[in-house]
């Protein structure tokens, strides 16, 4: 499954990848994100790995985030891999007018298992946690200034 959201930040790129970039922020936009633990490589570069555990409803959710890509302030990439669910995002950051940043999430799922039926069945569900989040963000770093 792939699919893209996008938001429109009033805030310049340098600021907003400065609060995006900083992994003590996640919590302030990411409520149901519990813990994040980095497990290894230089943190914040390609290659290194952390343990992000949420609380989503009555669910516990653990995952594992790789950093593939780190192009800032245009692109950061990785993977999260949780329990029957690979997912790949792709987020790029444009300057779309001084002052205006538009932040694009690309998201590409693949399922195994029991979450293939969940995929199958709930699709708008995993594209609406996305745009959340994003919406999430830009509330928070609108906030900050």
């Amino acid at each position: 499954m792939k699919y893209n959201t996008e938001v429109v930040i009033n805030l310049p790129i340098a600021k907003v990848i400065e609060l995006f970039d900083n992994s003590d922020n996640m919590k302030k936009w990411q409520p149901e994100l519990v813990s994040y633990e980095h497990l290894s490589g230089t943190p914040g570069e390609v290659g290194a790995k952390a343990k992000l555990n949420y609380k989503m409803n009555k669910r516990e959710v653990e995952m594992i985030e790789t950093i593939t890509e780190r192009d800032l302030p245009k692109k950061f990439s990785g993977t999260y891999e949780a329990n029957g669910v690979m997912n790949y995002i792709s987020n790029t950051f444009e300057e779309i007018e001084p002052g205006k940043t538009k932040w694009v999430a690309e998201n590409e799922f693949q399922f195994k298992g029991f979450m293939k039926l969940m995929g199958m069945l709930m699709p708008g569900a995993f594209k609406k946690q996305s745009q959340k989040y994003l919406d999430q963000f830009k509330a928070f770093a609108e906030a900050e200034v």
